[in-house]
């Protein structure tokens, strides 16, 4: 796998007062872990929230797959196949974990105003069962825990086709044992050709 997805050149951000971002350069290969490492405000999401379309950058080009890019917003990114995971959890609480996967593309049965809720469930269960998740598409976000939602937060964004996919300090409320899940299914993302972009400040995960 040696196929560079993303390659950002010359990458330039200001804030009020801050200049977030100089001249940064990142560059990301399928089927690749790549970790970002820094202390607060050392500019890591800034350049990756560039890249998922949330902020606009001042300066700079952004290549994927070899062709230059615009990404206006998270909706160009994402059909791109470009996601990012962010630490909040934006699952809706009271829909089922099909509707949150399928939210605003959901497939409709006869009438345009009815949700086909055998189809989202059957295309949830067939996602979940890639990542080998034992979650049922019927549960409701609400009763899962931080770890399962996460989870779900990732299977949501690979129904995108998604290649890249981006996880700003996955692990900062879960378990040891949570933790060892997420990197199994980073592992088989990393597998099937997916670059990840692993933003982190804990060393001690780096080696994993």
């Amino acid at each position: 796998m040696n196929d560079v997805l993303v390659s950002m050149e010359g990458i330039d951000k200001s804030f009020p007062g801050v200049h977030a971002l100089d001249q940064a350069r990142f560059e990301l290969w399928a089927g690749e872990v790549h970790a970002l490492v820094g202390e607060n405000g050392a500019g890591k999401s800034t350049l990756m929230k560039i890249l998922a379309g949330i902020y606009h950058k001042d300066a700079g080009r952004i290549l994927y797959r070899g062709s230059e890019v615009n990404i206006p917003n998270p909706r160009a990114a994402q059909h791109l196949g470009i996601s990012m995971i962010h630490q909040e959890i934006n699952l809706v609480p009271h829909l089922t974990l099909a509707q949150n996967v399928f939210i605003g593309r959901e497939p409709r049965a006869g009438l345009r105003f009815m949700l086909n809720e055998n189809e989202i469930n059957a295309q949830t269960q067939a996602l979940f069962d890639s990542m080998r998740l034992k979650l049922d598409p019927r549960t409701r976000a609400s009763d899962l825990t931080v770890a399962k939602q996460q989870m779900v937060e990732i299977a949501k964004a690979l129904s995108f086709n998604s290649q890249v996919l981006i996880m700003d300090e996955p692990t900062a409320a879960l378990t040891e044992s949570e933790i060892e899940e997420l990197f199994r299914i980073i592992h088989e993302l990393q597998a099937r050709a997916v670059g990840v972009v692993y933003i982190s400040h804990r060393l001690e995960e780096l080696k994993q």
